[in-house]
């Protein structure tokens, strides 16, 4: 900035549009206000149900927050033209004191032609010939440096803060092309220096690695991780680091030749390497110009080798700077269609292969120590199980089609003649991929793959990210993740070994289960459309996964040979019941929403469903201890007891149910507030009937095991049902013991006859 620009600068407009800016932000912090209490409350507590309500409810919760974000970031506009005006008005004022004081000592000030200005005396210096009244030489000279000396620093101020300024507006409205950007800055500084900061973090990445010293790397890690989740900081330093020198900057690190930094540092990589995931995640938001850029080449870089004579293509590279934080969903899509596109030409469309694990020569890309991070599809599905929506599109997406050139056969109309098959994402990576062998830091077998998919799954499937409890005002199942609960349930039922071979994916599996039990509940009483009445006793808010009760029972025999599988269920069964019961003994339940049957019927279906369930799980069980895995029982008594850590506070939510179950809002609001008592009651005496000093399981045969089991579970409906009737007074309350019981040993009866029919159908001898 010039010395006359800021002299003569008048702040009018600018004075306005701090003003504009302030009356947005109140306008919009009322906006918000009506959106969050009155459009978001109306549509939660709405009586409707089915796909328009998952839509709409989601369309409302969209506008909530777009709400949000624009109040945000107009706020943080405001802050910033604020900052800025309030600054360059100072330094106005400063700049005409200082010339002021200069004119009081003769001083002249010109401008000169670019912008420039020099000081100079007011007249020609003639030396006194007498008296001590004339400045000296060197003293007139010393107000002329002072002079030049504080006006340029003034400029300088000034000029820094109109870039700042102009820089960080400009970089905060880039940020989203459509809708508003969720930054918010409370200040200009605070905004001005996330892109300092992300330049100088962004030159040390640029450097060359052997070059980097440890306290440089110390800055750099420390640096990220404080910033990670800085939108503006983030797309800067992606921006600045470009997609190829990212991709530089991860591999020529983990060269696998030692070098001074990996002797001094080489223990905290793995640190950075998440650091650095969790900032590329973050500035994958941005819809800037540069970004956008970033965006597109990163995906047209993945199928190429970084250098002529490398391996190591971008995809390997990338993918394992994926495996922490939110990614763009768009993004993300693009990237899973390329990867897909480049597996499909690596592995002859599924016929071997794609990846080959790592050679000395080869960077060390993960350096978690999970795997060697060769196979970019585990990074990938990582990401994917922290970004939901892209999950589901992304395995509901085409892998190959019946007119490709592939060997995948299936024989679909059952006349013995096998006919090409189309094959989906999900079809490819759950049931036929030949997922390469690796191995740990350890030399041990590495797993991660096929876990990072599970993973990858339960996002899909659940609508949440993996490993995260199902929050208040989660969405109900959409036709997409219903959709594809019931692949994955198919899919196990016709190879109960793509899980009990990968046992590890039990968890992630469980966990969806868990969170599909109205479905599953459904599907055990082998209702058909005509009985009407069986939606009403599981009424299910979002798409119903239409599930086969045989493919259940064999999902569930499977996941019972799990500790962590076998445990997400149980648990989830048992609140679920609960919560069944105490919503259908509410005497206050519409009219059009109660199951039309009596309340003994109505108690022993539902315990007699809740007990098919748990002997279901039971014979997995038994058959992981009594079988050729000789799983440790208690085990399983464990890894029910360490559920109780979750289950405080959240009964009803985290074990899958919530407003996914229960079809109105308003009912739900008047029956949840005891449900969470009734549920709480049968769990508590599941966690203290599985203690440690109760468990004692050794020896005992099959039939005890069973035994032991079935009376456990008419206990827990016993106090389910009891608990329910008397919150809401029921008059049969003192027939429920004798219901819950007959229920429930119906419900193991079903469970025994469907496990024989499975064993008979794989012809594998399942204990019973």
């Amino acid at each position: 900035m010039d010395l006359e620009t800021l002299r003569f600068a008048t702040f009018g407009q600018l004075d306005e549009a701090v003003t504009d800016w302030s009356t947005m932000v109140t306008n919009l912090a009322t906006l918000e206000k009506d959106a969050r209490d009155g459009l978001k409350a109306k549509a939660d507590k709405a009586d409707w149900s089915g796909d328009n309500a998952n839509v709409t409810k989601g369309v409302v919760d969209k506008t909530v927050r777009e709400f949000a974000d624009a109040h945000k970031q107009a706020k943080s506009l405001w802050n910033i033209l604020k900052d800025t005006r309030s600054e360059l008005k100072a330094y106005q004022g400063e700049l005409n004191e200082a010339l002021a004081r200069g004119s009081a000592k003769n001083l002249r000030v010109t401008t000169t032609t670019g912008g420039g200005f020099i000081v100079t005396t007011g007249s020609p210096f003639v030396a006194p010939t007498m008296g001590p009244s004339a400045p000296a030489p060197s003293e007139s000279q010393h107000d002329v440096d002072a002079l030049r000396g504080e006006l340029q620093k003034i400029l300088d101020k000034a000029t820094e803060s109109d870039h700042t300024g102009s820089v960080t507006l400009r970089a905060l409205a880039d940020q989203a092309e459509l809708g508003f950007a969720g930054a918010e800055y409370k200040d200009r500084d605070s905004a001005a220096n996330a892109i300092k900061q992300a330049d100088e973090l962004s030159a040390l990445a640029k450097k060359d690695p052997e070059d980097l010293t440890a306290k440089e790397f110390d800055k750099l890690n420390a640096g990220l991780k404080k910033m990670s989740g800085d939108e503006l900081f983030s797309a800067r330093f992606a921006e600045k680091l470009e997609a190829q020198g990212t991709l530089d900057f991860w591999s020529e690190l983990n060269t696998p030749r030692p070098t001074d930094l990996q002797r001094a540092r080489g223990d905290q990589f793995d640190e950075l390497q998440k650091n650095l995931s969790l900032t590329l995640a973050t500035a994958s938001h941005s819809d800037s110009y540069e970004m956008t850029n970033w965006k597109r080449e990163m995906v047209d870089l993945g199928s190429q080798p970084l250098a002529k004579s490398s391996n190591t293509v971008g995809f390997q590279v990338m993918s394992n700077l994926m495996r922490w934080g939110n990614f763009d969903n768009k993004f993300l899509d693009d990237y899973g269609n390329e990867l897909i596109k480049t597996e499909k030409e690596r592995t002859d469309n599924g016929r071997h292969g794609a990846w080959r694990v790592g050679s000395p020569m080869d960077p060390v890309l993960n350096r978690t120590g999970s795997d060697s991070g060769t196979d970019p599809m585990t990074g990938f599905m990582k990401a994917l199980s922290s970004s939901p929506d892209a999950a589901t599109e992304f395995f509901s997406d085409t892998f190959l089609t019946k007119d490709e050139d592939h060997e995948f056969k299936e024989d679909t109309d059952g006349n013995g003649k096998r006919e090409m098959r189309e094959l989906s994402n999900f079809d490819y990576l759950f049931e036929e991929r030949d997922w390469p062998e690796d191995q740990t830091d350890k030399g041990e077998d590495s797993v991660s793959g096929r876990n990072a998919m599970a993973l990858a799954l339960e996002a899909a499937t659940t609508g949440h990210p993996a490993g995260e409890i199902p929050a208040e005002g989660l969405p109900a199942h959409n036709a997409g993740q219903a959709k594809l609960m019931e692949s994955l349930t198919a899919s196990i039922s016709e190879d109960p070994g793509r899980l009990t071979d990968h046992g590890y994916m039990s968890d992630s599996i469980g966990q969806i289960t868990s969170e599909y039990l109205p479905d599953i509940n459904r599907a055990t009483t082998d209702a058909g459309e005509q009985n009407r009445s069986v939606p009403k006793l599981f009424p299910i808010a979002g798409h119903v996964a239409d599930l086969e009760h045989t493919d259940v029972t064999r999902l569930l025999v499977s996941l019972g040979q799990n500790p962590e599988g076998y445990s997400a269920v149980e648990v989830g069964q048992k609140s679920y019941m609960a919560s069944l019961l105490d919503y259908h003994l509410n005497p206050n339940l519409p009219d059009d929403q109660k199951y039309p049957h009596s309340t003994e019927d109505t108690v022993k279906e539902i315990t007699r469903r809740s007990g098919e369930v748990g002997g279901t799980l039971a014979i997995g069980r038994q058959e992981a201890v009594l079988g050729e895995a000789k799983e440790d029982d208690d085990n399983f008594e464990n890894a029910v007891n360490q559920k109780k850590g979750i289950s405080s506070g959240i009964i009803g939510t985290g074990v899958g149910i919530g407003t996914s179950f229960i079809a109105s809002p308003l009912v739900g609001a008047a029956v949840g507030g005891v449900a969470g008592t009734v549920s709480g009651a049968v769990l508590e005496q599941l966690f203290k009937d599985t203690e440690p000093e109760k468990v004692n399981q050794a020896g005992k045969t099959v039939g005890e095991l069973w035994e032991d089991s079935s009376e456990r579970n008419i206990e827990l409906a016993r106090i389910a049902a009891d608990g329910a009737g008397r919150t809401h007074s029921s008059p049969d309350v003192e027939k429920f013991e004798e219901w819950t019981r007959d229920g429930t040993r119906d419900g193991f009866n079903d469970a025994s006859t469907a496990g024989q029919q499975m064993a008979d159908d794989l012809e594998t001898e399942i204990p019973t």
